[in-house]
């Protein structure tokens, strides 16, 4: 009997000897498992998107900039305070303005460990003249002559005429960045690239589309190796789903994209910095919301200059500002906000008024027959498609209210919701009505929107129908080249003056770049642009 107790006890004690080396290791193991999960949320963020990167050749344009801006970087940075040294340490320009001579950092590196030098910038630019129909939008492309090597990390850029805008046109996000010569193809571009690798603080390092993209910090990166460690770009639709991935913490970040769209609404913003675990931060005005009217479509309404007053008076932009963007965003009366370089121009005042509009189409012969809805002039019917961004949920109510308003004028506006793609196609082929769509920004206007005007894959269908479309033309081209600085305010007023009476560009309201973060991340701030953000300056507390 004694036996059979003492081996009972022996088992008992052995039983629960296990039981407690399993719990202390189960208690290590969930330890581990919180510190891992700890050290994670202080190194990484994931941001929500509604469209994958893309093909990230930074040469090209359907590209998620704000991950090419992760990526690549270019001789010099646009900055509050002006240009600032980035690739180039340095830099000369001759005293006829067409000779510009930079002088290259020597501790830069592409990902792959190819060495930044002059003979990369080179290929580079050279790389981006191969393809001139591509590029033409950005009038620097028109006036490169050559880009030569001077020494291992001296180049020289020379341009065929003076350009003022030069060095801004070199700051943006694409396409004069630097990819390195190895992921070239036959020397080229053009034809894409077969890698990604870019001298900026993280590098791509895993990408399945239309689900994530995986951004690494570069250890090697000339300006120190970041604090956020990884970034991930996940997609998912915009509203409710990008919602709860941030309330189940799937997701940690969401931002203002490249097209302007959030990925939720205000309603939803608030009620995460209500949580107490995110925080909302936004930038100062970057840009104008506007709508693009098409002059060149003869055959259409929208071509005569009555139509597009018209509408422009029918917008009632406050209540879109302060009801559908929760007064995110302020009301805008012309294309571009007095704050931008040379834009502080007296031009005619529009407000909303529906019987101005009105008056405006009976004067052009639109009438309104008794019991019709919609007006007609020489039994053509005031009818127009417009196109928004159907990712976007606050263009979709704009687009609605805008609807609505203009049916109480006898327009009827069929609404067609497509994705961000596909309507900068139709607004580069000229298959379209009216299009949602936004300044460059802060930092590249007023000049790179209205080089932008004589561009085919920009504006040149917005602007060539207009009667003044030739002295528009002319006069951009004068104002590029101009170092004269009151020549230069003078040609802008004129440029301004025609666009905004000719109504071709109707501005809705002044945007900004909003970010939705956890409350303990810092060094959250803006760039001179709404394309990208300074992921590299940012840390977790």
């Amino acid at each position: 009997m004694f036996n059979k107790r003492f081996k009972l006890s022996i088992l008992v004690f052995l039983v629960l000897s296990i039981l407690a080396a399993c719990s202390v290791n189960s208690s290590n193991s969930d330890s581990k498992k919180n510190k891992d999960d700890s050290n994670k949320q202080k190194t990484e963020i994931v941001y929500a998107s509604a469209k994958d990167i893309n093909d990230m050749n930074p040469h090209f344009y359907t590209g998620s900039m704000s991950a090419q801006g992760m990526v690549y970087e270019s001789l010099v940075e646009n900055t509050e305070d002006g240009i600032k040294p980035l690739l180039a340490d340095s830099w000369e320009v001759s005293e006829d303005g067409k000779v510009y001579k930079f002088y290259l950092r020597k501790d830069a590196k592409f990902h792959d460990g190819e060495p930044f030098n002059a003979e990369a910038v080179k290929k580079n630019i050279d790389a981006v003249q191969k393809n001139p129909e591509k590029h033409s939008w950005i009038k620097l492309s028109t006036k490169i002559i050559s880009c030569n090597v001077i020494d291992e990390y001296t180049v020289e850029l020379v341009l065929s005429e003076a350009y003022y805008p030069t060095l801004v046109e070199l700051s943006m996000t694409r396409p004069y960045v630097f990819i390195s010569p190895k992921d070239f193809i036959n020397g080229e571009t053009k034809d894409g690239v077969n890698g990604f690798s870019g001298t900026g603080p993280y590098i791509l390092t895993e990408h399945k589309t239309d689900e994530y993209a995986t951004f690494e910090a570069n250890e090697n990166y000339w300006g120190g190796s970041p604090e956020i460690k990884k970034i991930t770009s996940k997609v998912l639709p915009t509203g409710e789903t990008t919602f709860l991935a941030l309330q189940k913490g799937e997701v940690n970040f969401v931002f203002t994209d490249d097209r302007g769209t959030d990925s939720v609404n205000v309603e939803a913003m608030n009620q995460l910095v209500d949580s107490g675990n995110y925080q909302m931060v936004r930038s100062e005005p970057m840009n104008t919301k506007m709508i693009v009217a098409n002059s060149s479509k003869s055959a259409n309404p929208v071509s005569e200059t009555a139509v597009r007053e018209a509408i422009w008076y029918s917008i009632d932009r406050e209540t879109i500002a302060k009801n559908i963007l929760n007064g995110t965003e302020t009301a805008a009366n012309t294309l571009f906000s007095s704050n931008i370089n040379y834009a502080d121009v007296n031009l005619k005042k529009r407000g909303y008024d529906l019987e101005k509009a009105k008056e405006i189409l009976e004067e052009a012969g639109w009438t309104l027959e008794d019991g019709a809805k919609v007006r007609t002039k020489d039994d053509n019917k005031l009818v127009m498609k417009m196109y928004y961004d159907s990712n976007s949920s606050s263009q979709k109510n704009q687009a609605e209210f805008i609807q609505a308003s203009l049916k109480e004028i006898g327009i009827e506006l069929e609404l067609i919701g497509e994705e961000s793609t596909s309507i900068a196609n139709r607004r580069s082929t000229g298959d379209y009505d009216l299009l949602f769509n936004q300044t460059w920004g802060l930092a590249y206007d007023p000049q790179s929107t209205i080089a932008a005007f004589t561009s085919e894959s920009s504006y040149l269908h917005t602007t060539s129908g207009i009667a003044k479309a030739d002295e528009l033309y002319k006069k951009i081209d004068e104002v590029m080249m101009s170092t004269n600085e009151e020549v230069r305010k003078s040609l802008y007023a004129d440029i301004m003056t025609i666009v905004h009476d000719e109504a071709v560009f109707i501005p809705i309201t002044n945007g900004n770049v909003t970010v939705i973060a956890p409350k303990n991340l810092k060094g959250i701030s803006f760039k001179q642009t709404q394309y990208e953000l300074p992921f590299e300056l940012m840390q977790f507390e």
